[in-house]
């Protein structure tokens, strides 16, 4: 089977970002099968140094790439990525109606990119699968991002007739085929297969960083990794920083890994608040050097907006991180991860908006060590359990290919 796989923010292990389509890809490879990918120009992704033609072509790992000439990064404004989301849509849409595939992959987010899925697999006559990662309209109308009357309407009638053209739709989280359930979709037709843990990538340690960025050897790190922007809240961390300081707390330190349009805020804050004796603020590395750093780190903070729509429908890739690295878990939010980490004892959940209950976390988890190593080995234990990437891919290539037999009888 050759497999048209569109994902706009395609990364391999040596970008700053996501790795699960080029995981999946390498799986269906390995399963027999042959993957086109369609991606655009993601600025913490990994692509190779292409030309200036609107579409680039070269391989990867045994994966044809056909790289669109769009670029993407966490610091545009929303309007400037309604305008990147749509123009890849458009060449890649293209793209896939000149491929001889038998399937048409799409992955979200952004919704756009069912658009190309749908109309290509309907040009060539294949079937459609969609993947959702994060559900819109849904999240952006919940941030207050998405206003417009008009793009409300779009967007929602868009996911509508994506989700119908779908011969099956694969959700990242329980909220997530709930809110594509609601949206109109049966639930026979929706599977979920949440984000996965690279168990050989990542392997816990006992060692500890010796580079001064990440702080001194006593202190007790608390990692975040990934976007730095509306929707990850770390006004929060920042807020629980602040009450360290006014306890006079000594020996933690926080540490946040990555970019985004609020990070250049974030750090101007923490410089009036004279909060930067307690943070650390590291701009994004590769997968494969992050796999090296964060199982040296003590916590990993799993930190979102307190909106109502992420407590379910979210299936963050840090998450999954901190599992394989053997990382307890200290999550701000409610919802199914916060569910998890309580009934699998890997960390603590405190509830949103509240620093001191943060803070009274941090210490709990900072002076007893014994349980915080409990904590550690039962996240990579439920790792291993749940979140195994082999397991997880496996559910996908059998998904697809299942779609793939029963449209050819």
């Amino acid at each position: 089977m050759h497999i048209a796989y569109i994902h706009q923010h395609f990364s391999t292990k040596q970008g700053a970002t996501g790795t699960r389509s080029y995981e999946m890809s390498r799986r269906l490879i390995e399963a027999g099968h042959r993957v086109t990918m369609i991606c655009g120009n993601y600025a913490v992704g990994h692509q190779a140094d292409v030309s200036s033609d609107p579409v680039s072509s070269y391989d990867i790992d045994g994966i044809s790439i056909k790289q669109i000439a769009v670029s993407y990064g966490n610091q545009m404004s929303f309007m400037q990525r309604i305008a990147s989301f749509l123009k890849f849509a458009r060449g890649a849409t293209k793209v896939v109606s000149q491929l001889d595939a038998d399937l048409v992959f799409a992955s979200s987010t952004p919704l756009t990119v069912g658009i190309p899925g749908m109309k290509g697999a309907k040009k060539i006559g294949v079937p459609f699968v969609f993947e959702v990662r994060d559900l819109w309209p849904e999240l952006p109308i919940a941030m207050g991002v998405l206003k417009n009357p008009a793009l409300v309407w779009y967007a929602r009638r868009l996911e509508r007739k994506i989700y119908r053209a779908a011969k099956h739709i694969i959700a990242l989280a329980p909220g997530i085929k709930e809110g594509v359930c609601r949206a109109g979709a049966s639930e026979q037709k929706v599977s979920i297969i949440p984000n996965s843990a690279d168990m050989d990538l990542f392997q816990p340690t006992d060692a500890k960083p010796q580079d001064a960025r990440y702080g001194s050897p006593e202190e007790f790190r608390l990692v975040f990794t990934g976007a730095h922007g509306l929707a990850n809240g770390l006004d929060a961390v920042l807020d629980a920083v602040a009450e360290i300081k006014r306890r006079n707390i000594s020996n933690v330190r926080f540490i946040f890994i990555g970019q985004g349009n609020q990070k250049q805020r974030l750090v101007a804050r923490s410089k009036t608040e004279k909060l930067d004796d307690y943070i650390s603020w590291i701009d994004s590395m590769p997968k494969q050097e992050l796999a090296k750093l964060l199982p040296q780190m003590d916590v990993g903070m799993m930190i979102l907006s307190n909106i109502p729509s992420f407590y379910y429908g979210t299936s963050p890739n840090k998450f999954f991180d901190y599992l394989a690295s053997g990382l307890p878990v200290l999550n701000n939010y409610p919802g199914w991860l916060a569910d998890m980490i309580k009934e699998c004892d890997c960390g603590l959940a405190v509830n949103p908006n509240d620093p001191k209950a943060f803070v009274n976390a941090i210490v709990r988890m900072r002076d007893d060590k014994q349980r915080l190593a409990q904590m550690g080995l039962n996240a990579r234990k439920l790792a291993q359990d749940k979140f195994s990437r082999d397991n997880l891919g496996a559910q996908v290539v059998a998904v697809l290919e299942k779609v793939h037999s029963e449209s050819s009888l």
